[in-house]
């Protein structure tokens, strides 16, 4: 097998050398961009970025695993992050997904650059190992019904390190082009690169949101575009392949300037129906359990899907046995449902689960 594949030599380095910048994909950038600083103001009426960070990420997480076809319900997802000893696999790589991109967004806020050696780390905190970027020949890109190889990437270890320099110094320094038509042309160049043994994919949707970070175009990693791409799968994987095969780089972009304007609008929604159901919330326990009441104990409950007792202690800084009281009088209200898992009690904010069960 070794013997027969080559080193994909004709994968171009970055800049182009051709415009992209049409007047379809321009257009396109220009409602896309219009959509994606909504979202970003849109973010700020929720008080709390722990909130928000926290369900869309795991949104995020859940179905770009999906598309590698790591598949994990909604109930595993929250579950995986309680310390509970019943989650599947699946929902441990989910985690992982969330642990990667929270990392990386830790990276590229703290250092305001996206390094090649972060997206290495990334992909370690994705795949939980230390494999690097690949230095066997064998990897093939495969039509997932047919088994056909469609594409070969580089097999070389020093070809990848130079393309992985090259694209590492694209994304860092400025240029001309339209952030998000960047963001195009830096995901296709990465996944034909495809660097590492595993993981490419899921890294590759990481880099997508921590460009747009850090190109201050968001400013919270919730751009939630792998939903679109699982809803629009056999044109990403087509659209890919003319890039490599026919150069149809107008194609490409105007599909992923989509996924960012329809995904952007999406999540406002999202982002309004869980502020409204915070409101809800809180009036409904300010009438009902006024003793009770704070805005902190509010948070914590959208914060965290499952809560438990530890939740409230540290959070509101009181006694197990009062957290145990609060929880209980809020399951009364009904804005909590208690459930045993093994040996720990858990109450979850049924109304958020749903709502984000829903999906975008």
């Amino acid at each position: 097998m070794e013997s027969r594949i080559k080193d994909n030599k004709n994968l171009k380095k970055l800049p182009l050398q051709i415009s992209i910048e049409t007047p379809t994909t321009l257009k396109k950038a220009i409602s896309a961009n219009r959509a994606l600083a909504k979202l970003n103001g849109v973010a700020k009426i929720i008080p709390n970025s722990a909130i928000l960070i926290n369900s869309l990420v795991l949104q995020e997480a859940k179905d770009s695993s999906a598309i590698e076809n790591i598949i994990t319900t909604h109930d595993e997802l929250f579950r995986a992050g309680l310390d509970v000893s019943d989650i599947t696999n699946e929902a441990k790589e989910v985690q992982n997904y969330r642990q990667a991109l929270l990392k990386g967004y830790e990276l590229v806020t703290s250092n305001k650059m996206l390094l090649k050696k972060y997206i290495i780390e990334i992909q370690q905190e994705l795949e939980q190992n230390d494999a690097g970027v690949r230095r066997q020949s064998g990897t093939v890109l495969k039509n997932a019904a047919t088994g056909e190889v469609v594409f070969t990437p580089p097999q070389d270890y020093e070809t990848i390190q130079e393309l992985l320099d090259n694209l590492e110094r694209y994304i860092n320094e400025e240029n001309a082009i339209d952030s998000l038509i960047n963001m195009a042309i830096i995901h296709y160049q990465f996944e034909s690169i495809h660097p590492f043994y595993d993981g490419n994919g899921r890294t590759g949707r990481i880099i997508n949101i921590l460009y747009l970070v850090l190109k201050d175009l968001l400013e919270l990693p919730i751009l939630y575009l792998s939903r679109y791409i699982i809803q629009n799968k056999v044109d990403y994987y087509r659209l890919l392949q003319e890039v490599r095969t026919k150069e149809n780089w107008e194609e490409w972009v105007l599909y992923m300037l989509d996924g960012v304007e329809k995904t952007s609008l999406s999540t406002i929604e999202l982002i309004n129906d869980i502020y409204e159901l915070m409101d809800k919330t809180q009036t409904i326990i300010k009438e009902k359990l006024p003793k009770i009441y704070s805005k902190d104990l509010v948070e914590i409950l959208f914060i965290h899907t499952y809560t438990k007792i530890e939740f409230l202690v540290d959070g509101l800084g009181i006694t197990r046995k009062t957290a145990s009281k609060y929880l209980s009088e809020l399951e009364q209200i009904g804005i909590v449902k208690n459930i045993q898992i093994k040996n720990s009690k858990f109450f979850i904010n049924e109304e958020l689960f749903d709502m984000l069960k829903k999906g975008l």
